[in-house]
């Protein structure tokens, strides 16, 4: 309770400029954290969509995916159709062979279908949901442990210039406090730093799963394409 008081009133202080507010991170890794909160929505909304996009239900298994797709409803009506027309009537032969096309599409389609959930769904779901927000969580850890430095550096600095007793005693306890929240400000640095050129390092990887969804929609539309 006291340490989250000392937090509120550090931040109010700095807010209205009567108190110093340590920078920890560099240029870059600010600018990679606005870039990681750009990249999240980005990601959560596309992922939005391709969702959408799906024929199939995601997340089910293989037979009931089948079993749900548009095609194999309508490769089923067909069938149907053909067996109460019989063989003696033409309609009823295509029907029956239009059927069975419309099954083997399916088929195609929902293998399709879940290899774009793997490759590219999961992956993006991933991202947007869990390693991106990991990370900005620890961004956010980050700056409590500064705001916990910062005012344990005031009360110290305070201690320090005050010609009471009292306060005077406390200026040892009060650097030790000041030190121990500076080591947990650059323990989590160092991690979060860490984390955050890893995420940079792999925009690379990140992209290419737009590769793929160009891939996919090209193959949907009969168009060949090429990875690059």
């Amino acid at each position: 309770m006291k340490k989250q008081f000392n937090r509120m009133r550090q931040l109010a202080n700095q807010t209205v400029g009567r108190a110093e507010k340590t920078e920890v991170l560099s240029d870059d890794l600010l600018q990679i954290e606005r870039r990681m909160e750009l990249v999240r929505s980005v990601s959560h909304n596309a992922h939005k969509r391709l969702v959408s996009y799906l024929q199939g239900q995601l997340g089910t298994d293989t037979e009931k995916r089948h079993k749900k797709l548009p095609l194999t409803a309508l490769s089923q009506a067909m069938q149907d159709g053909g067996s109460q027309l019989g063989d003696e009537s033409l309609i009823g032969k295509m029907m029956d062979v239009c059927g069975e096309t419309e099954n083997r599409l399916a088929s195609e389609l929902m293998q399709h279908e879940v290899q774009i959930e793997r490759d590219i769904i999961e992956p993006l779901n991933q991202l947007a949901e869990v390693d991106i927000p990991n990370i900005l969580k620890q961004r956010k850890q980050l700056a409590k442990l500064v705001l916990d430095y910062d005012s344990a550096k005031a009360r110290w600095y305070q201690a320090t210039k005050s010609n009471n007793q009292a306060m005077a005693a406390k200026v040892d306890c009060l650097k030790d406090e000041m030190d121990e929240a500076l080591n947990k400000v650059e323990i989590c640095k160092d991690q979060l730093s860490a984390d955050m050129y890893n995420f940079a390092s792999k925009e690379g990887d990140y992209a290419r799963y737009y590769v793929m969804t160009h891939g996919w929609k090209s193959r949907r539309l009969g168009q060949p394409w090429r990875s690059t």
